[in-house]
């Protein structure tokens, strides 16, 4: 058997471990830090409610600003708060946050690497309903390729929560991507978030899965799938897209066979990053499990997920497939 690193078995402890969107963890975590810290200020482009930022709107009102439906306003903005010693937090759907104020992005915070936290919530086809137009699929790869920028996507509540306050204190812009849908708690109590860091549940000897936010359930699943059948698979969090725990992917490398999984276009995302690291330094197998460059559409979070390929099921099959081969 591989490494264990960690007992997955030994999830779902503690007093309030219930299921929750991220985003909604988010709204918990800036009303938190607003009492701690007088210079934290919040920017959000007329969704509140849905990016869960009310709460800290009504906490404090004069430091909080509704900028409407002007992304690329709330994006200068934030950036001319953080040049007064602020501590901007600016939050829409990622598919505005990325796409409408992606020059201002570039531009304005990743240039001067001025410290803005942009917060994106309705990432990836579990944002259901509202269809291609709301699912950003492209949002982590607009992100990562900007030099200077963070980028980060937690796996359950706990994890975000734990995002929140670290990045209140590292400097520079930050990009984190949460969703819509509620996902069970993952992370264990004794967690602690580490920027740039993954976290290995288990090391396999016959596979890794390498997943990133709604994805690490689905690849804990499939671990306990592909364990009724003999096979030793892993599974590693991998909060922080950029920069990526380049240890941990060697690492999973030792089995010989690597599957990334995310709810995000092949094309950019975890998968093309965790490639282009071993590409490099050590030449493994690996498959990607996401979004094969298509557009998103209307549809239960549920239903999406299977159509699009992203189940436990979609992980567990590329694997055997693979051993088979």
């Amino acid at each position: 058997m591989g490494e264990r690193v960690h007992d997955i078995a030994g999830q779902g402890k503690g007093p309030d471990r219930k299921a929750a969107a991220t985003r909604d963890a988010y709204g918990k975590a800036l009303l938190e830090l607003g009492k701690k810290r007088s210079d934290v200020v919040v920017l959000d482009a007329d969704l509140s409610n849905s990016t869960k930022t009310r709460s800290f709107a009504h906490a404090f009102p004069e430091r909080f600003f509704n900028m409407g439906i002007s992304e690329q306003d709330m994006v200068g903005t934030a950036a001319g708060l953080s040049l007064t010693g602020k501590l901007p937090f600016a939050s829409t759907f990622a598919i505005f946050e990325t796409g409408r104020a992606w020059e201002q992005i570039r531009q304005t915070l990743c240039y001067s690497r001025l410290n803005v936290k942009l917060v994106a919530t309705h990432g990836g086809i579990t944002v259901g309903e509202d269809g291609a137009s709301h699912q950003a699929l492209e949002d982590i790869a607009l992100m990562r390729v900007l030099p200077e920028m963070t980028v980060i996507v937690p796996a359950d509540g706990l994890e975000t929560e734990q995002v929140i306050n670290a990045i209140a204190d590292y400097h520079g812009p930050v990009y984190v991507r949460l969703g819509r849908s509620k996902v069970p708690v993952l992370m264990p109590d004794d967690y602690l978030f580490r920027l740039g860091r993954a976290h290995i549940f288990h090391l396999g000897k016959d596979a890794n899965i390498i997943a990133s936010g709604i994805m690490v359930n689905e690849a804990i699943t499939a671990r306990n799938v592909l364990g009724e059948r003999g096979i030793d698979a892993g599974v590693i969090n991998m909060p922080t897209i950029k920069p990526l725990d380049e240890d941990a992917v060697l690492r999973a490398a030792d089995s010989g066979l690597i599957v990334t999984a995310e709810e995000h276009s092949v094309i950019g995302g975890l998968g093309s990053a965790v490639c282009e690291l071993l590409s490099e330094k050590r030449p493994t197998r690996v498959r990607r499990v996401g979004v094969k460059d298509r557009f998103g559409r209307s549809g239960k979070p549920e239903e999406l997920m299977r159509v699009y390929g992203l189940t436990s099921g979609d992980i567990a099959d590329t694997i055997l497939g693979e051993l088979n081969r």
